[in-house]
């Protein structure tokens, strides 16, 4: 093991050179293109053949320990957030990495350069598959929904498209750390798990008119918007606290003219819960809701909804496994297993759905995840620690024989039997409905 933890040291220049290039370009979800180039070729100038999809950015490679074993995927997110009051954002898109996604890049890439020294898989057998995946923030959905008309897209997740695109195939078990901001107390740190979401976007339609002249002639598309809104809110006392259930809509058009009553009203919105089943229950409600607000104004509002993330469910064992990697390379009293749940959502929760997988994270940054003072405190632990943490991992599962591997793949407890069962309960989510019928006689029908 620590012939492998010492290759990543020895990259260590490498992999802040890395950090930096990643954290001055970013670029939101399936935009990743500069990251992209950049990583492509730092991968193929180490020996590695990458597989690329054809149309969005990102990549798989694998190399092979030349002995007969389970197939371990380690991952990294491409993506950025879009925060324009942040110092370092992007002048004309207002991106920015407040999340360290970038910091995930630069540590696979050393991961992948210690991985290619000689003699550091002696000991192991098996295969590790290597990830630059794009699109885990899952932000600017009408956009996606529009790549998703197009035929370039089919989920708006970049791991859920990957896996839809057979890229995760053959693949027994995964792992990835992410960036925290969690104080001084712990460096490494693992919880139960997180929250899975539905994507909604949502469309309440009115009748324009002079707003000054004429109001009455128009439906408001706005108030009916605030209505539902309003009618959300009522809800949230009925959502039962040990669900973790979250709800919170945007309104991303609120008319077009100060002096027309709006005649269309976008929002976008997740429903988020700690199991399928409540998402699912809270999402009918939601749209019970809208529907209804939109009745009680004469207007309509068409409701579509789409496959978000699954929850995380954190393998135990894997896990276990994990906390043995930290220690490897942190003091064990700033590491941890934690009983907690994280409400927040992230396509990994699709990949613990059909295999073994963990979400760990890594201290290191400061300020506030998603927000104007994000920054990365500590480029050494946030990246190179992370990488050897990983390193330590890939030894700990493969080595004698993969026995560690084994034994986690045989008390895996999954969700899905299949990839295929787990596509058809994606499938499953997704509507497209104009949710008010206005009948001759004056009888209103709602469907939701």
């Amino acid at each position: 093991m620590q012939r492998l933890i010492d290759a990543v040291a020895q990259a260590s220049e490498a992999i802040l050179e890395a950090e930096s290039f990643l954290w001055q370009h970013p670029a939101p979800g399936y935009r990743e293109w500069e990251a992209h180039k950049y990583l492509a070729e730092k991968f193929e100038e180490l020996g590695y053949h990458l597989t690329c999809p054809e149309d969005i950015p990102g990549f798989v490679t694998q190399i092979e320990t030349g002995r007969p074993g389970p197939c371990v995927l380690v991952l990294a997110e491409l993506d950025s957030l879009i925060v324009p009051g942040h110092p370092d954002a992007d002048a004309k898109t207002g991106a920015v990495h407040a999340c360290g996604h970038h910091a995930q890049g630069a540590a696979l890439y050393g991961l992948a350069t210690a991985l290619m020294q000689p003699g550091v898989l002696d000991e192991l057998c098996g295969s590790i598959r290597l990830c630059m995946v794009p699109a885990e923030e899952l932000i600017e959905t009408s956009w996606r929904e529009e790549l998703r008309k197009q035929g370039k897209i089919h989920f708006f997740g970049g791991k859920v498209e990957f896996m839809y695109r057979g890229l995760f195939d053959g693949v027994d078990m995964a792992f990835m750390v992410h960036p925290a901001t969690m104080g001084t107390d712990l460096d490494f740190m693992l919880e139960e798990g997180s929250n899975g979401c539905v994507v909604k976007n949502i469309c309440y339609e009115g009748v324009s008119a002079h707003a000054g002249g004429a109001p009455h002639e128009g439906v408001n598309a706005l108030y009916a918007a605030n209505l539902g809104m309003q009618a959300i809110n009522a809800l949230r006392e009925t959502f039962r606290d040990e669900k973790h259930v979250r709800v919170h809509p945007i309104i991303t058009k609120g008319g077009d003219a100060v002096n027309a009553i709006p005649a269309q009203v976008t929002m976008e919105s997740y429903v988020r819960a700690s199991d399928s089943e409540t998402i699912r229950e809270v999402n009918e409600r939601v749209n019970r809701a809208l529907a209804g607000s939109a009745a009680a104004l004469g207007a309509n509002v068409v409701i579509s909804d789409r496959a978000g993330y699954t929850p995380l469910k954190n393998d135990k064992n894997l896990s276990a496994a994990a906390y043995e990697a930290m220690v490897a390379v942190a003091p064990a009293e700033r590491c941890a297993i934690l009983p907690t749940w994280s409400t927040g959502c992230t396509d990994m929760g699709d990949v613990s759905s059909v295999m073994p997988a963990i979400h760990a994270y890594v201290g290191g940054a400061a300020g506030t995840g998603h927000g104007a003072d994000y920054y990365i405190a500590d480029r050494e632990l946030v990246c190179v620690k992370s990488a050897q943490f990983q390193a330590a991992l890939l030894h700990i599962l493969l080595r004698n024989d993969a026995a560690c591997a084994k034994d986690i793949i045989a008390k895996k407890d999954l969700p899905f039997a299949s990839m295929a069962d787990y596509f058809d309960a994606l499938l499953a989510l997704q509507r497209d409905v104009r949710a008010v019928n206005y009948e001759r006689d004056g009888d209103i029908t709602l469907r939701w």
